[in-house]
This record gives structure tokens, sequence and C-alpha cells, in this order.
């Protein structure tokens, strides 16, 4: 590793900030919204078998080439074959799409916290609310400016000094009001209209126990093929966040066990996000409000904050503070991938860096905001999708170019470069690498034949 490249202080700092990056919005609006949708424990078990197979293979795959190259997503790739340099510009166009609109919603739960911060609850179960404040023209340009300005300064502030000193503040804080809420909701009831009363514990029934019904074979590769995208949200896979992560990381380090905890944090961040939503979502509004799909942050829970009277606005005031903490580190992350990009490829300064990355992903910002007034449009996409400006950049990133990204790095490293090289990255210092045959397995067969199909989907060819 060069001795001037900046790294975190050990195996715990590198845990923190790549946790931090992957427990993010799609942990806390998207994992608990599938759950519901895709037969509960159904889809928890098929998640959790992904996560340590599938998911595993692309992280500590992602995290080696990091490491062993010792340089951020856009060269790194051309560090082992020049001929695949092309592969470095697509890890690194990803996080340049996302982080725009990342700072987007991340000013989205910026107003939320505000609102709830000003005991202004009420406000937020109108129908309207939500719709009126994003098609707003300059509301939602100062929350995101705000949003951006907090992600610029950690990244500013470096690797050490920056994202691992703020995630070691902000991930403890994180997991403790994750615990808190989930705590609160299973002990609620609620007698609806109807005479019905419902339980919190009723709901982590709903969340836990696998519901079969209606489960044909095309449902059930559906539920898979839902839990592997969602692995892409929850271990920031194919972004170049963890190849940047793992260019910081000491050599001393014990690459599979960090990756493992990396794992365990996501996935108990993820479980836990639905234990505290879905439970209260279920006593307030039934199996029915649980169908609110991405909305069900904005729109569904501050209804059911609203139902629970004063204690909901201290709630709702508790939870938008977490998922602007999942957030913050989340969007932090992305912005730090495109950033040691250029100072890596053009030998720039870190400051010039961030300036430059920050600067494009703002005005990027922008145009987004302005997608849902000014420059409001429907564009259907080719998964069918009714979609807006936010809707093209996330569809691009997640849909299209996350798995080819990934698809390529297994066959770069499955059958070009060959596994063992990484390997060797895993097992440096002498540290054991159990899963080795399973890791070969995923990464030259498995792992890309699921991609491919994933890839279909986002074409609407099933």
């Amino acid at each position: 590793m060069k001795k001037n490249r900046n790294s975190f202080s050990g195996s715990m700092g590198f845990v923190l900030a790549a946790a931090g990056s992957a427990v993010g919005l799609g942990n806390i609006w998207r994992f608990p919204f599938l759950a519901a949708r895709d037969g509960g424990g159904l889809f928890l078990l098929i998640y959790i078998i992904l996560t340590v197979t599938f998911g595993f293979t692309l992280l500590i795959t992602e995290v080696a080439i990091g490491r062993r190259s010792a340089q951020g997503p856009l060269t790194a790739y051309g560090y082992f074959n020049k001929k695949w340099k092309f592969l470095g510009l697509f890890s690194f166009i990803v996080p340049f799409i996302i982080y725009p609109y990342y700072c987007v919603i991340g000013g989205w739960v910026l107003k939320y916290l505000a609102t709830y911060a000003t005991f202004e609850g009420k406000a937020a179960t109108a129908d309207d609310y939500f719709t009126s404040f994003i098609t707003a023209q300059w509301m939602p340009i100062l929350f995101t400016a705000i949003f951006a300005a907090a992600c610029f300064y950690i990244v500013y502030k470096g690797v050490e000094k920056g994202i691992e000193k703020y995630s070691r503040i902000i991930m403890p804080a994180l997991i403790l009001l994750v615990i808190l809420i989930c705590g609160y909701s299973l002990t609620i009831t609620h007698t609806d209209a109807n005479g019905v009363t419902r339980t919190g514990l009723e709901g982590a029934g709903v969340y836990f126990i696998p519901n079969f019904e209606g489960i044909t074979l095309r449902k059930f590769l559906m539920v898979v093929l839902d839990a592997m995208g969602q692995l892409f949200y929850s271990l920031s896979i194919a972004m170049g966040i963890m190849v940047a992560y793992g260019s910081y990381m000491k050599k001393n380090v014990n690459l599979g066990k960090a990756v493992d905890r990396i794992e365990i944090f996501d996935t108990s961040i993820a479980i836990l996000a639905g234990l505290m939503i879905i439970p209260a979502v279920y006593v307030f509004m039934g199996t029915e409000g649980m169908s609110a799909g991405p909305g069900l942050m904005f729109v569904a829970l501050p209804k059911v904050f609203d139902s629970m009277g004063f204690a909901g606005n201290v709630l709702g005031l508790i939870f938008f503070i977490m998922v602007l903490f999942a957030a913050i580190t989340s969007a932090v992350s992305i912005l730090e991938a495109t950033t040691v990009s250029v100072m890596d490829k053009f030998k720039w300064s870190r400051s010039k860096s961030v300036l430059a990355m920050a600067s494009c992903g703002f005005i990027l910002s922008l145009v987004v905001c302005l997608g849902y007034n000014q420059w409001y449009f429907e564009f259907t996409l080719p998964n069918g999708a009714v979609a807006q400006i936010l809707d093209i950049f996330d569809y691009l990133s997640n849909n299209i170019l996350m798995p080819i990204t990934s698809i390529l790095t297994c066959v770069l490293f499955g059958w070009i470069v060959k596994p063992r090289l990484l390997i060797g990255e895993m097992r440096l210092n002498g540290y054991p690498f159990r899963r080795k045959t399973l890791y070969i397995i995923m990464l030259r067969y498995i792992a890309p034949v699921l991609l491919f199909i994933l890839l279909l989907g986002a074409f609407g060819l099933y």
C-alpha cells in the first residue's frame, strides 16, 4: 500500500465505516416493504441465505480489489488487467449517478425531521403533504443543499478524521435508536373503528412467520430476485464504495473477518428496520398499510405516528433522526467513492477532488429537484414503470449498470485474472479463508447467472 495513502485506524474503523455505507435508506424503507410483500419470514430466510453466499462473494471481492490495488474504483480494475480499465469507469459512473438523487432524498428526510422537531407532525399526515413539498420549487433545494453540505464536510475531513470519526459516533447512535423504536413497536396495541384490536406482537408474527399463501414457482423466483436486488442496496455492492474503502484497509486486518462483521451489522439492521416498521404499520393500518411501498416512510408512517398522540411526535422525531444518520453515512461513502477515484486518476488533492465531485453532484441534485416541478415529465421505463428524472437515475444505476458491473467483475476475477489472486489477499498474514470453495463456485458460475437473470428483469423480459 502506498505510504502516503490515508487509511482506517484498524479493523473496527473499517467495519463501522463500511457498515455505515451499507446501512442506508434501502434498509429502512425498501427492506420492510419487500419483506411484507414477499411472504414475511420466507423473504427473510431467502435474504439471509443469499447474504452469506451471493452477497458475501461480491462484497469480499470488491474489498479485496481495493486493498490489493490500493486504488479507487476508477483505476483499480486497470491495475489487474489494462484491457479491463473500462470496468473502472462503470464503477465510477454508478456512484456519480446515485449521489445526486441520494442527496435529494436525504433532503426529504431532513425536511421531515424538521417537521417533527417543531412538533408539526400532524401536518405530515395530510395526503398531499409529501407531494406538495417535493413539487415546490425552492424548499427541496434548500434541504438538499444542507444535506449535501454535511456530506461534503465529512468527506473533506478525510478518512480517519472524517469518515471513520463520524461513523464511530453515528453508527452506535443509529443502532441504539433502532432498538429503542423496535421495543416500542412491539408493545403497542390499537383498536380500530370496527372494534378490531391488533398488537405489535401480531405484527411481528406477520413479519417473521413465512407466508406460503399463493406461492407458485414463478412467485418464489420473484421473491429470490427481490431479495437479490435488495442486497445491492444493503451491502453497497457495485457502487465502487467497497473498492474505495478496501483501498484504505491496512494489510494486517483480517479481511474475511471484517467482511463477516459488515454482513452481520447490515443484516441485523435490515431485520430490525422491518421489526420497527411492520408491527407499527400493521397495528394502526392492518396489512393494507404495508402495501405503501416506497411511500411507506414519507406517507404511511406519519399517519402511524399521528395515531399514537403526543408520543407519536416524539417517536417520529427519533425515527427521522435515525433515518438521517443512515442517509448521511451512505451518502458520504458514495461521495468518497467518486472523490478517491479522481484523486488516484488525476493525482489531485483531496480538497480539490471532493470540491469537484460534490459540485457536480449538487448540480445534478438541482436537476433531480426540478424534475418534480419545472422539468416534470413522465417516461415509461423498459420494465413498465412510469418514471421522472430521479426514477431514471435510479433505474440506470441500480437496474442496469450495477448488475452489469457485477457480472463483468465476476468474469474478470473468476476467469481472466483467476480467483487465486484475490484469495491470496484474503489469506494475507496466514488468516484462514474457510469459504474458499463456495467463493470460487459463486464467483465463476452461480453469481453471474443470477445477475444476468436480474438484468433481464430490468428490461421487462419476465
